[in-house]
Formats: C-alpha cells, sequence, structure tokens
C-alpha cells in the first residue's frame, strides 16, 4: 500500500474482465501477499484460502458476493469502499443475467485494452511495411525529360579542355597538389591516382567507425573500468543472481510485504538468498529464502497475463502463478542467460529490469524479449 495514492475504484468497471482487473490491482495496491491476505481475513473471521483468492483473480468471472467481502476487507479497505465494490458486482450480475454475468465471450470487445484471454491470440503477426511505388518513381521519370537543361550547365567541364588544351587540367592542381603535371592530361592514370588517393581516407574512416562500434557496444555491456566477466552456467544449489554487465545483484526491500524483485547493489545483495531447483523438462524454479516470510518462489502473477506483470517472491505452488522459468544462454560466445517465464499468458517475455538500468532498485518485470537482450541477462554465481 503506497501512503497517499487511492484505492482502485471499482466503478469504472463495465464488464466481469474489467472488474476481476480492479480487484488484481486492489491486491498490488495493497502490498500484500497471498498468504497475508488469508492471515488478515482469518483474524477478522473472514475465510480466505490463500489458493481460492489466487483462483478468483485469473479467471473473467464475477466471484461471489462473500468471496468479494472477504477478500476486500482483507486488503484494507473501508466499509463505504466494500459497499462500492459490492453494488458494481450487483449491477454487473443483473446487467448480464446470473448465467450469463461470467461469460468471459462478451468481455472481449468491450475491453480494447489487456485481453482477459491467455493465449496466443492477444500477440499480433506485424504486417510487413511495404515502400510507396509513388515515392520516388514519378520523380525519376520526369528527369529525363528535364535533363537537358542541367545537362547544359555541366558540359562545360568536359568541353573546356578544347578550348584550354594546352594548360593542366584544372581541377588537378587544386584537387591533388602532389600530382605531376602530366598526370591530368592522362584520364586513365588520373582516375587511378585519385582512387589510390581516396582509398586510405575511406580505409581510415572504416577503422575509426569500428572502433567506435567496439567502444559502444563495450560500454553499452557494462564492462567500463574493468574486463567482462565469463558468465557463470545455471546449476542446481544456493546461487547469487546478477544482472550481466553491471554490479547489481537480484534482492527485495527488506521492510516491504509486497515480494517485488529489485536490482540492488551485490555487496548489499542477501534478502532473500536465492537457490536453483531442476524443474525438469529444461525449466528451472527459482527458490527464495527471506528471514522475515520463510521460503518461496520467484514467479510472476496471474499467470502472466499482464503484460508488464511483476517479478516477485511468494508462497510456492499456487497455481495461478508462473513459477517455472527457462535458462536460455544468449550469444556467442554466451554473454549470459535470459530468465524466460514458462508457459506465460504473454509469450515471447523475458524478465527484464525495467526503467534506468544504470541505478539501483530499478524493478524487474516481464517485457518482450529484446533483440540486443538489454537489461534481460543474468548469471549464476555461486554462493558459499
Amino acid at each position: 500500500m503506497t501512503p497517499g495514492e487511492h484505492a482502485p475504484d471499482p466503478r469504472g468497471a463495465r464488464s466481469p474482465a474489467e472488474f476481476l482487473a480492479r480487484l488484481q490491482a486492489l491486491k498490488d495496491w495493497s502490498g500484500l501477499t497471498y498468504r497475508e491476505l488469508s492471515a488478515r481475513a482469518e483474524a477478522r473471521g473472514d475465510v480466505l484460502p490463500r489458493s481460492t483468492v489466487a483462483n478468483m483473480l485469473s479467471r473473467a468471472t464475477l466471484p461471489r458476493e462473500e468471496l468479494l467481502t472477504a477478500f476486500v476487507r482483507a486488503c484494507g479497505t473501508g466499509p463505504a469502499a466494500l459497499e462500492e465494490w459490492r453494488t458494481v458486482r450487483r449491477e454487473l450480475e443483473g446487467r448480464r443475467g446470473c448465467g450469463d454475468a461470467s461469460d468471459p465471450g462478451e468481455a472481449a470487445p468491450e475491453a480494447p485494452g489487456p485481453d482477459p484471454h491467455p493465449g496466443p491470440d492477444p500477440v499480433p503477426v506485424p504486417e510487413g511495411r511495404h515502400p510507396d511505388p509513388e515515392g520516388p518513381g514519378p520523380a525519376r521519370e520526369e528527369l529525363p525529360a528535364s535533363e537537358q537543361l542541367p545537362a547544359s550547365e555541366e558540359p562545360p567541364a568536359p568541353e573546356a579542355p578544347p578550348a584550354s588544351e594546352q594548360l593542366p587540367a584544372p581541377e588537378a592542381p587544386p584537387v591533388w597538389p602532389g600530382a605531376p603535371a602530366d598526370e591530368p592530361r592522362n584520364p586513365g592514370s588520373g582516375t587511378r591516382f585519385r582512387i589510390r588517393r581516396l582509398l586510405v581516407p575511406a580505409v581510415a574512416v572504416a577503422a575509426l567507425v569500428f572502433a567506435g562500434v567496439s567502444v559502444v557496444a563495450f560500454l553499452r555491456d557494462g564492462h567500463t573500468g574493468h574486463p567482462p566477466r565469463t558468465p557463470t552456467a545455471p546449476a542446481a544449489g544456493d546461487v547469487r543472481i546478477r544482472v550481466v554487465g553491471t554490479d547489481f545483484c537480484l534482492g527485495e526491500r527488506r521492510g516491504t510485504r509486497s515480494g517485488q524483485v529489485y536490482q540492488v547493489p551485490c555487496a548489499a545483495a542477501g534478502v532473500p538468498l536465492y537457490a536453483l531447483a531442476v524443474a525438469g523438462d529444461g525449466r528451472w524454479r527459482i527458490a527464495s529464502d527471506h528471514p522475515d516470510y520463510g521460503a518461496g518462489c520467484s514467479g510472476l502473477p496471474s499467470g502472466g497475463r499482464v503484460p508488464d506483470a511483476p517479478y516477485e517472491d511468494s508462497e510456492c505452488g499456487d497455481p495461478t502463478r508462473i513459477e517455472e522459468f527457462s535458462l536460455e544462454p544468449y550469444g556467442t560466445p554466451v554473454r549470459g542467460y535470459r530468465i524466460v517465464p514458462a508457459g506465460s499468458a504473454t509469450p515471447g517475455g523475458c524478465v527484464t529490469v525495467v526503467g534506468d538500468r544504470a541505478a539501483a532498485w530499478s524493478r524487474l518485470a516481464q517485457a518482450p524479449c529484446a533483440p540486443d537482450a538489454a537489461g534481460q541477462l543474468f548469471d549464476f554465481d555461486r554462493r558459499d
């Protein structure tokens, strides 16, 4: 719960899918994990199993009113806000009928934003771009007709030598002051001479460009002031997850309950402690051990349905979370490893440092895998 930030308002929801999206926003606003929500509900005398909460938020159907009541109260809203949530739920249920209120199909046309349905459909296939055939075409066709006028302006260069044939070509002295006097009279040797003279600066420029690109690539990888590290391949056991090319490692902000994972200075990392566990079929679990909340797993909420879903630590075994990942090598030779959510409802995503990648405490979230893998490469140092 962010101080001064108002709780999400349900009154703008026009479909069950939008209503559920606001419930997810309410959980995010509360900053509580499923385990903490269940404990707070139990303290109030409500029944709110954490698995039930997770299932409720992963669907596009209206929750039962008693479940909604327990959840909204556990999130920390007051009586007035609770009544607003109940009222909106009743209106949506009455608008579509008890049998149709939970139909996710009708919600799709009204929600042009994030698609409530998991699957490959939300990923549009970009159409190729075609050059405009009318762009350069007409301009080039008109040139032959009008070329006779400008041509009369340029030919004086070749016509001038007959009038001043006794003198050396006027172009040679200013362009190539070191050339012999008889070379300009031989067009072939002059052309070869110009090519040789032009080739030297061209090669020099190409060398400078290559050196500049190398320096940019060197700096982009974060290797300023120290040689590049050889990334450590994933292996089962205790690890420290490092952001490639930086002095940042993954960790949480102690004292908060959200489980959000950030990049933090490796010297200050250690909350929680991480370990890799083989999950089978080439997949991995990233286990966490928090000094305050105990064992958990890194993952993405709501099955990765939200494109910018936060990468966070929470209890293991939640069926609505993505808790298994492919650790895919990138580059030849390998520069690092991508953390790719397995079975995400938003395909083509990678765990990514978002925001200012050069700053500490930038958060991690699901984002499209970039061709240059910027902010998406990690290595797994052994932890003693």
